[in-house]
């Protein structure tokens, strides 16, 4: 078991912000591609340049239509032997799905990995320590190497807010005790999520979003690969055209629940994404919202008033 488990989101933002701190990942969807051309097949199919991908570098990348509205965000990470992928549980069977039609024809095979492994964040400036990395190295988010931890094999990958652990779900406690990491609720992530201005899939985005209405061109998207579904929207919007909407950091009078309706004078703008209470902020929230919404602007958030501001925060 962890050192301890922590449930004051005071303190918990204090370990995560000051020291190191715990955060059980486990539900999130995780799978595995392995075979000759499973680089070739997976790059064909996700936004972001997989192939271009050595042993232990990583990537961001989303899963879109043929129209570039995002179906999946993932990670895509390459360890000594496969593709090791994650994504938001609620898009585990859309990703599964494509990559199962996607393999047929390819020396390229899928594997479930779900319920077979599990997956501790650390977070916090002590998260490299915790884990036995250099911070040097965990500082170049995706990154990853096989290590050992508490006698069992596990995978090291450098996020932006640490490092997390992957290891097999019969191990996961005896990592977790080797960490000894005090355990907080992923709401403390959640609050440097927003702070960083990252949008989450399922709150944030969704399959009406083109990566570039959510600033997520830099990070998911290449434009030197080749083909990919989804391609040609993603590139004429990038070079000719303006997103309808953009993602835009919000500062609330007080706290409002996502889903909240945002309005410039009588106009409906968007709807609140994420919404939480930062220590360093106060009631912030992200929203994709229309392009004439700038900076600056004062919109209405039900009975709460939201100052639009540039992310991160």
């Amino acid at each position: 078991m962890p050192v301890a488990s922590v449930q004051s989101l005071a303190a918990a933002d204090r370990l995560a912000t000051e020291e190191v701190a715990l955060v059980d990942r486990c539900a999130r969807g995780k799978l595995a591609l392995t075979g000759a051309q499973a680089a070739e097949m997976l790059n064909g199919q996700v936004s972001n340049d997989v192939e271009a991908l050595g042993p232990g570098d990583g990537c961001y990348a989303a899963l879109l239509t043929n129209k570039g509205k995002m179906l999946a965000d993932l990670r895509v990470l390459r360890t000594d032997g496969e593709l090791w992928l994650d994504t938001e549980r609620v898009t585990l069977q859309v990703l599964f799905d494509a990559l199962r039609r996607g393999v047929v024809g390819w020396q390229a095979q899928l594997h479930k990995r779900t319920l077979q492994q599990a997956l501790l964040s650390l977070v916090g400036p002590g998260a490299a320590a915790a884990a036995g990395v250099e911070a040097a190295w965990a500082r170049d988010e995706h990154a990853n190497r096989e290590a050992r931890i508490g006698g069992a094999p596990v995978v090291l990958v450098a996020t932006d807010l640490g490092v997390d652990v992957v290891c097999a779900a019969e191990d996961a406690e005896r990592v977790r005790a080797a960490l000894a990491a005090p355990e907080v609720p992923e709401a403390a992530a959640e609050v440097l999520r927003v702070e960083a201005g990252r949008p989450r899939y399922g709150i944030d985005v969704d399959d009406a979003t083109i990566p570039q209405e959510a600033g997520l061109n830099e990070r998911a998207v290449s434009f030197q690969k080749g083909c990919y579904v989804g391609q040609e929207t993603v590139a004429r919007l990038h070079y000719r055209g303006k997103p309808t909407r953009h993602l835009r950091g919000l500062r609330l009078s007080e706290p409002v629940p996502g889903g909240t309706p945002l309005a410039l004078g009588e106009r409906e703008v968007g709807r609140l994404g994420s919404s939480v209470v930062s220590p360093r902020h106060g009631p912030i929230g992200l929203a994709l919202v229309r392009r004439q919404v700038a900076v600056g602007d004062e919109l209405a958030a039900g009975t709460a008033t939201a100052v639009v501001t540039e992310l991160p925060f």
